[in-house]
């Protein structure tokens, strides 16, 4: 089984891709974390995240043991993340291995989750139940600003709602695998749900979904 979850920050979806992934016993994997290792490589090297050169070289050199480095989820490398994404030849860069994951879960495990901007309609289309996580605004950046300052991080809502704002025009704007809701996706509206309740919506997704017959072809086609 390959499930793939799509949203905008702070929509609430690498929270419930990782707690399917426990229930379902599934591989998981949080593709905004590979561009956020992208992009410290990037600063590291001291290139600036509009260095197409610089970011190409680092995708192509990521290995996943990367993606448990410190730091990923400092605010500045999550923009600068935003940033490298919507370079064209860095997403090529790290689709093949995306799709390895999905195809070849590590560890044994019967299927993968992953959650993204882009998972439902260009690393895995297909895949066999795909999400969109949504919520609004004011929901995202009061979750946003509250994981912020429980890592102690400073942070001030209204600039949180401003570059929330920016990101998310970035990642819908973009040429390359713009934000969107893939064809077919279930989608979940987090505005008003805590973690558990969107987990319980999605698991209840999730469990009815049954295999196609292999007469019939995939899901929803005849």
């Amino acid at each position: 089984m390959i499930i793939a979850i799509d949203g905008p920050g702070a929509s609430g979806k690498g929270t419930l891709a990782r707690r399917l992934a426990a229930a379902f016993d599934l591989a998981y994997l949080d593709t905004g974390l590979i561009y956020r290792a992208v992009a410290a490589k990037v600063l590291e090297a001291g290139a600036i995240p509009t260095d197409a050169e610089a970011a190409c070289a680092a995708a192509r050199a990521l290995a996943f043991a990367d993606l448990a480095r410190p730091g990923l989820r400092q605010e500045n490398i999550g923009q600068a993340a935003s940033i490298i994404a919507a370079i064209p030849s860095v997403r090529a860069a790290l689709l093949d291995l995306q799709r390895r994951f999905a195809a070849h879960p590590p560890e044994g495990k019967k299927g993968a989750i992953l959650d993204g901007r882009d998972i439902g309609t260009v690393v895995c289309p297909q895949a066999d139940i795909k999400l969109f996580v949504s919520a609004s605004p004011e929901a995202r950046a009061g979750r946003r600003h509250k994981e912020l300052l429980d890592r102690g991080e400073p942070s001030i809502y209204a600039r949180v709602v401003q570059e929330m704002e920016a990101r998310d025009a970035r990642d819908s704007a973009r040429d390359a695998a713009p934000l969107k809701s893939a064809p077919g996706a279930f989608v979940l509206d987090t505005s008003e749900m805590d973690a558990d309740a969107a987990f319980e919506a999605a698991k209840r997704i999730v469990s009815a979904y049954r295999p196609p017959s292999p007469a019939h072809g995939p899901q929803g086609e005849g």
